[in-house]
């Protein structure tokens, strides 16, 4: 079993795995926004960048897993992004949980002047909402709450299988 655990960083399927997942997560975001009319907070428009992250790790990953250089770099993306997917989600959460007058979001994205997404493709980055306001629940959770799951368990697979592709060097 461990094994073909540890083999899969080297194949192709699970890198489109992950790209496919983050993808389907970035479409049902999209529907949220403009099918649902739910307006996207900062916060939010963070964890979507995020998301993206993902996205990239696995496309990244699927040009070329046999190569050392490329699949770290896609193992760096996917843990940098799952972290700090985590720690915006965390914080959103706590927005969202215990509102306070001195501790909100931004109302403006704060991109890097050389990347303004939100200049560039406002229909995808260009936050309209809120970040404490609760619009949308599911079985008792807030979104922020489950993309906390979502990017926790990203992590974990992410961190797991960074590890177990070293499991075969060892025998």
């Amino acid at each position: 079993m461990l094994t073909f655990l540890s083999s899969m960083p080297y194949q192709r399927r699970p890198w489109f795995l992950l790209f496919i997942t983050s993808l389907s997560l970035e479409l049902c975001a999209l529907f949220f926004q403009h099918v649902m009319k739910l307006d996207p907070c900062v916060m939010c428009i963070y964890e979507r960048v995020a998301m993206f992250g993902l996205m990239f790790a696995g496309l990244i990953g699927c040009v070329a897993p046999t190569n050392i250089l490329i699949r770290l770099t896609a193992f760096g993306l996917w843990i940098v992004s799952s972290v700090w997917g985590l720690q915006l989600a965390i914080t959103h959460a706590d927005y969202q949980m215990n509102p306070s007058p001195f501790a909100t979001c931004d109302f403006f994205a704060n991109f890097p002047q050389w990347a303004p997404l939100d200049k560039w493709i406002p229909w995808l980055f260009n936050p309209t909402g809120y970040c404490d306001e609760i619009s949308w629940m599911f079985l008792g959770w807030s979104m922020p709450q489950w993309l906390i799951l979502i990017f926790a368990v990203s992590l974990a697979v992410s961190v797991s299988f960074f590890a177990l592709q070293w499991f075969n060097k060892r025998k």
